[in-house]
């Protein structure tokens, strides 16, 4: 990360840098919210669970991206580490005292928050979607805008987690990566090493 970067502005007296393993808890449901975290590197998961047990992933954080945003007190989601990760963990007051006197730091937080926002706007569209070919054509599309090579993406979550996030089934994940396969979309590189081999064909499919 550059030193210039603004929240360095905040790492030497308010940021702590964390290792969580992979699978283990970032934050839970009703937790103090009184901390925000930055991903160093690994990916992290924000999830709901339902009484029943069943787990509804709210989205995917990679590095560079910021997450535990509350407008109250305590966590409404809990969030867990999909890989290793290296995490900077910030106090929410700290950072709220320094935003006063680094209008850059004000600025940088802000714009992680409407991008969260952006994100949540765009995954309650593709909950909505009715076909999981399409539920599925807006995923890769999201993780190709990720990948530093458009057309080749590495799936660091399981297949679980990407049922959890699409609302659907994991044989249901299967069989709807299958079917893209077998329709030349995309082609399996190993078992999570796909090459989105017809990429405007995955967007028709979204829109």
């Amino acid at each position: 990360m550059s030193n210039n970067h603004p929240l360095n502005i905040a790492l030497p007296t308010i940021g702590t840098v964390v290792n969580v393993r992979q699978n283990h808890p970032i934050y839970a449901e009703c937790q103090p919210a009184d901390t925000l975290f930055k991903i160093v590197s690994g990916m992290a998961r924000t999830c709901k669970f339902k009484s029943t047990g069943q787990r509804q992933i709210d989205a995917f954080h990679t590095r560079g991206d910021v997450f535990g945003f509350e407008a109250d007190s305590f966590y409404s989601i809990s969030a867990e580490a999909v890989s290793d990760c290296t995490l900077i963990s910030y106090s929410r007051s700290g950072l709220a005292a320094l935003s006063l006197n680094h209008q850059n730091l004000a600025t940088e937080l802000y714009t992680h928050c409407i991008r969260n926002l952006i994100r949540a706007r765009d995954h309650a569209y593709r909950l909505g979607q009715s076909s999981a070919i399409t539920k599925l054509a807006s995923f890769l599309i999201e993780e190709s805008e990720r990948s530093a090579n458009p057309t080749h993406i590495t799936l660091v979550m399981t297949r679980t987690d990407i049922a959890d996030y699409l609302g659907l089934s994991v044989e249901t994940v299967s069989r709807t990566l299958t079917q893209l396969r077998k329709t030349h979309l995309i082609k399996f590189s190993y078992a999570r090493e796909i090459n989105l081999t017809d990429l405007n064909g995955l967007r028709w499919l979204n829109d």
